[in-house]
């Protein structure tokens, strides 16, 4: 416990050095966090003896990375998609391990979690940067803790049992009632006061619910591949991927409510 504990602080302080640092320093942060995470996959995928094509992959977020510093529109970040599903496909025709299946997964890499890392570099050169990060990422880990400390006090019955056994109903209900607590902190300490108590509950909500799904989506995979980890990059909470899961679903999700809002 104590490692976790010092591992998530220096993680929690490397991070809000990166993220409050520049606009520039929040994509390099989640350029090389999503490189992170698709070597971890590409790395694991060997296990079941299927070789993607990683280099696409980094190359994808890459180019990603480069469209969100130059504030690109939505036509180029089309183009970039388009590239690296050809890029995903070809790998397959020139290289003979990766083949078929390679290339599929390393298509699969492209969509996630390349892909969700990209709208995270978008979202934070936008001018909702700050909400969306803070409400998102805060409403996912306060989330995690009620479901987790829920679960273990009132867990009954098993929400994905096939995916991940110790998670409960009741607990995902701890966890999604928790964004009520969330919103009125937000709202009490004035951090967003363009945004009423409404719409900061309402997307604290949609942050943490998507959080669990995204937390779950991982889990799915690693069930899948047969790991409880992607790495042990981070003592005490596996690899890159195992913190970041819940975060690609949540600060998306907060970003759209607010964004929605501003229309």
């Amino acid at each position: 416990m104590k490692k976790r504990v010092i591992s998530a602080i220096v993680l929690l302080i490397i991070s809000a050095g990166c993220v409050f640092l520049s606009e520039a320093s929040r994509v390099i942060f989640f350029a090389v966090a999503g490189i992170f995470c698709a070597y971890e996959l590409s790395h694991n995928l060997e296990k079941l003896e299927v070789y993607c094509c990683a280099w696409v992959m980094y190359v994808y977020i890459a180019l990603q990375a480069v469209l969100a510093l130059f504030h690109a529109g939505p036509t180029l970040y089309i183009a970039c998609l388009a590239v690296g599903i050809y890029m995903a496909l070809f790998s397959g025709i020139v290289n003979r391990k990766v083949s078929g299946t390679g290339s599929l997964y390393t298509l699969a890499g492209i969509a996630y979690p390349c892909f969700l890392f990209g709208v995270l570099m978008m979202i934070s050169v936008s001018d909702l940067w700050f909400p969306s990060l803070a409400i998102g990422a805060i409403s996912a880990w306060i989330c995690d803790s009620f479901a987790l400390f829920g679960g273990m006090a009132f867990g009954k019955h098993k929400v994905a049992p096939n995916v991940s056994p110790n998670k409960s109903v009741e607990g995902c209900i701890c966890g999604a009632l928790s964004s009520i607590l969330t919103g009125w902190l937000f709202h009490i300490t004035g951090l967003f006061p363009e945004f009423s108590l409404s719409v900061l509950l309402i997307t604290s909500f949609c942050a943490s619910t998507l959080g669990q799904i995204g937390d779950l989506a991982e889990s799915l995979i690693k069930r899948m591949i047969g790991v409880k980890d992607f790495s042990n990059l981070i003592p005490g909470h596996g690899g890159m991927f195992d913190r970041a899961d819940s975060l690609l679903f949540s600060i998306p999700a907060a970003f759209l409510c607010l964004h929605l809002v501003r229309l």
